[in-house]
């Protein structure tokens, strides 16, 4: 039953589907900017977006694995140590895993978005970062080229890829929310501030991030196919396995609230962004870091370097 709020917005957040998932998550608080209706989602409104990670193999020396300070609320980080190799028994084997996340945002990005496809690919994050190195695509980790990143997604995870060019806006806006309205990844670069949120360094600061999901705020809610949270009014979520149509987008320019459900492998958290910021942040990657260029590494910029790399593009991954 929906009931009536006051304010003429009610947001509804589009978890990713994915059926193997049990355990729930919490995704990070709204921004204060929203209608006093948006709330955070009940735990049990929400399937998490990893899926639990199978049991280790078991150790031959028996011993534990090391403590990692945030392992216990980060199933990012367990699913990755636990898919390394053999069990983790010393400091060096986290410290090693650990290392795997530096420098590397992009493909991490892509190995979490594989987790969310349907089969979930399960493939370890070392070897993604091999099979990189080896096409040419990248020399520490990087990923200066939404295309070499739709190349390696579509060899590695088998899924279906679609490179968008040309921004986010425009009529690109309505083909990434229905792309994540109906539950697929989407893998965007951007310039990270300090708090990892979006911001525009003229790409100094390129990084790479995953889009799982989006919270509209929209005029009425679509019915059937949509209940509101039991401890939440105003939030409503899509019923699985129950025909619906899609929500209303807003408009591009509109006053309804859009935001982006989003993890980047620097942080354990999910955040929300606001959509017109990704989208600024997107279009306006164009240099290349003075501080990478002259910390005397090797880098795989494309021809045209990273305006033509990665300015206004992302990658749209369905199983």
């Amino acid at each position: 039953m929906i009931s009536s709020c006051s304010s003429p917005l009610e947001p509804q957040i589009h978890p990713p589907r994915n059926p193997s998932s049990q355990a729930p998550i919490i995704p990070a608080p709204l921004p204060p900017h929203l209608p006093d209706i948006a709330f955070l989602p009940s735990p049990s409104s929400l399937q998490a977006l990893i899926p639990p990670p199978p049991p280790p193999p078991p150790s031959s020396t028996g011993a534990a694995p090391p403590h990692v300070f945030g392992l216990e609320k980060s199933q990012l980080l367990k699913e990755a140590l636990e898919k390394a190799g053999p069990t983790a028994g010393s400091r060096e084997d986290t410290k090693r895993l650990l290392k795997l996340h530096k420098d590397r945002c992009g493909l991490v990005a892509l190995w979490m978005a594989g987790t969310l496809l349907v089969p979930p690919s399960g493939i370890p994050l070392e070897r993604l970062v091999q099979m990189a190195m080896e096409r040419g695509y990248t020399a520490q980790g990087e990923m200066f080229s939404v295309a070499d990143m739709g190349r390696l997604a579509e060899e590695a995870l088998g899924c279906e890829v679609e490179l968008l060019r040309g921004g986010l806006g425009g009529a690109n806006r309505e083909r990434v929310l229905q792309h994540l309205v109906a539950g697929h990844p989407l893998l965007i670069p951007y310039d990270e501030d300090f708090n990892h949120e979006p911001c525009q360094r003229k790409g100094h600061k390129a990084h790479w991030a995953v889009s799982v999901g989006v919270l509209l705020g929209v005029q009425r809610v679509p019915s059937p196919g949509y209940a509101e949270d039991t401890e939440l009014p105003g939030l409503f979520h899509p019923v699985p396995g129950v025909p619906r149509q899609p929500p209303p987008l807003p408009e591009e320019g509109s006053q309804g609230a859009v935001y982006l459900l989003a993890k980047q492998g620097k942080s354990w958290h999910y955040q929300l962004w606001d959509y017109n910021q990704v989208r600024d942040s997107n279009l306006q990657l164009t240099d290349f870091s003075p501080s990478r260029a002259s910390d005397g590494r090797a880098y795989v910029v494309p021809v045209g370097g990273v305006r033509a790399g990665l300015c206004g593009q992302a990658v749209l991954l369905r199983p």
